[in-house]
């Protein structure tokens, strides 16, 4: 997936465009970009746990070349509310509006 680089000018009329409203357009990019955060925090939380070990010493720190590989490759990721916003643009993004209800019951 080619992303743009995460410091570019956003046309907040084409973020608008979907919902009509500006705001509610970086909300569903937000709740977005929250879950593909976590996911990716996940992903990377397995991948190191495979390196974690019961004794720390200061050898294994600095030996460790393939978890500091793990690391650098996640930090060089397009950052989630990247990715989430170019899905929104781009049409990728589903979601729905709950009405209110706006009688009132006793």
């Amino acid at each position: 997936m080619a992303n743009n680089p995460s410091i570019i000018t956003r046309d907040t009329d084409k973020i608008a465009a979907a919902t009509g409203n500006l705001y509610e357009s970086v909300s569903i990019i937000s709740k977005r970009a929250r879950q593909i955060s976590s996911k990716m925090k996940e992903e990377l939380s397995n991948k190191l746990s495979e390196f974690a070990s019961a004794v720390d010493n200061l050898e294994e720190v600095f030996e460790n070349r393939e978890q500091i590989e793990i690391s650098k490759y996640y930090e060089r990721l397009p950052k989630p509310t990247t990715v989430a916003t170019d899905e929104f643009l781009e049409g990728k993004l589903q979601w729905r509006t709950v009405e209110e209800d706006t009688t009132n019951s006793l």
